[in-house]
């Protein structure tokens, strides 16, 4: 083999690699190396189809995700670490609640910012939640609904 063909092979892995690295990235939602950030918890009733690294958005902008999900014994809910960016400041009274992508999409936390001069701090804990709905359980109350109302026309 030439010089010049060595060259060509060389180059050749080089953008194979950097395509394969930006795949990588793309997957990772863009975090291939996640920024630091502080952390807030938010406990809720119910966290059906959240789990780590769901998103959390404001304004339907992503701006951070979930660290760590776990199950608090002593009031039976679902304790969500949330990380945020340094640069984004929420007010303390800020409201966190579970939403649906969709009737076939994954959930995320939307947060809702209150109008609070104080402002969360790491480690404070968002206490206005809203868990996950159930849209099977939403569709079983419209049918019982709808029978209810058909047996009282009758």
């Amino acid at each position: 083999m030439t010089a010049a063909a060595h060259r060509t092979e060389t180059i050749t892995g080089a953008v194979v690699l950097a395509v394969a690295a930006g795949f990588l990235a793309w997957a990772g939602g863009g975090e291939l190396f996640p920024r630091g950030g502080y952390e807030v918890t938010a406990s809720f009733p119910d966290v059906d189809g959240v789990e780590i690294g769901t998103e959390v958005r404001l304004a339907g902008v992503r701006i951070g995700r979930v660290s760590a999900l776990s199950l608090n014994p002593e009031t039976y809910m679902a304790d969500a670490r949330l990380t945020i960016p340094e640069g984004i400041v929420l007010p303390a009274d800020s409201a966190a609640l579970i939403q649906s992508d969709g009737l076939l999409g994954g959930a995320y936390i939307q947060i809702q910012p209150g109008g609070s001069p104080d402002n969360l701090a790491a480690g404070d804990e968002i206490e206005d939640v809203q868990g996950a709905v159930s849209l099977l359980h939403l569709m079983m109350k419209f049918v019982d609904s709808q029978a209810s109302a058909g047996d009282a026309a009758q």
